[in-house]
């Protein structure tokens, strides 16, 4: 394993697209948290993100996740880029001439996959443990470290979109038409999801959302601004219930797992059946 990360890593490092993009994925993630700390003045008033309770513990561990999982797109472009560049650069083909089996190819793009999934969550670990001790009004431990399932959900997510990422560039080949078609698949589902929404119930719509691959992902992490306080005194106001499921279910991480190996296995079938 650690020889294809090698190699992985030697692809990544010549290729000064990646290094930006990688750069700055995790660039903007920090920023934005900056961005939350600072104070706005609207309208004659001080305003500061920080002090709508984002940053308390154990919530901050939901929402930076979810804002996290929204940037993930920037990691997108490097997993197309790398697999679609293999074809264009022919590194590919003489990568297996070196004597890597396609087997191994595939399951060194995965372990890069897992690396960058990996490698984010500890990130995002890392900056809500410094941003919760610096902002948050609870400390203690059992509430610091409570709600971690937040982050195993963002790892799970990370990996199942890169691997259809993936999956994508081997498919196609080319980087921009393979995002391109990553788009087009986020609006397929929403029509799926509107159609049988009319056609058929709603609820049954949402039951079909929750198998989809995006869908899947996306249900993994629900957004956290209506558990927000304010949000939560809005509806009061309104008399509206606002009471949801907001926890990380074993099953969708079951249903992500299983489109990942999917993704996975059917970029290796295309592989061997390929003519290089």
């Amino acid at each position: 394993m650690l020889r294809l990360l090698t190699i992985e890593y030697h692809k990544l490092r010549h290729s000064k697209t990646s290094r930006v993009l990688i750069i700055g994925y995790f660039v903007l993630l920090s920023a934005i948290a900056l961005l939350a700390s600072f104070k706005f003045n609207l309208f004659g008033l001080e305003f500061r993100l920080a002090d709508q309770g984002i940053f308390n513990f154990p919530y901050i561990w939901h929402f930076n996740s979810f804002i996290a999982a929204i940037l993930k797109f920037f990691l997108a472009v490097v997993i197309v880029s790398m697999t679609a560049n293999e074809y264009s650069n022919r590194t590919l083909k003489q990568n297996l001439i070196d004597g890597l089996s396609k087997k191994e190819f595939i399951l060194s793009k995965f372990l890069t996959v897992v690396v960058f999934s990996a490698l984010s969550t500890l990130f995002v670990f890392i900056l809500n443990i410094i941003l919760g001790l610096i902002f948050s009004d609870f400390n203690e431990l059992s509430i610091i470290f409570s709600d971690l399932e937040f982050l195993i959900g963002f790892f799970f997510k990370l990996v199942g979109f890169f691997s259809f990422c993936l999956f994508l560039g081997i498919l196609i080949k080319r980087s921009a038409f393979a995002l391109g078609f990553l788009l087009f698949w986020w609006i397929f589902e929403w029509i799926i999801f509107i159609v049988l929404g009319i056609l058929v119930t709603k609820d049954f719509a949402w039951k079909v959302w929750d198998l989809l691959p995006l869908g899947s992902m996306w249900n993994l992490l629900n957004e956290p601004f209506t558990r927000l306080e304010i949000a939560q005194t809005v509806a009061s106001q309104l008399e509206t219930d606002m009471v949801l499921n907001y926890g990380v279910e074993w099953y969708e991480i079951a249903i992500v797992s299983v489109w990942t190996f999917l993704f996975i296995y059917a970029s290796l079938l295309l592989l061997k059946k390929r003519d290089l």
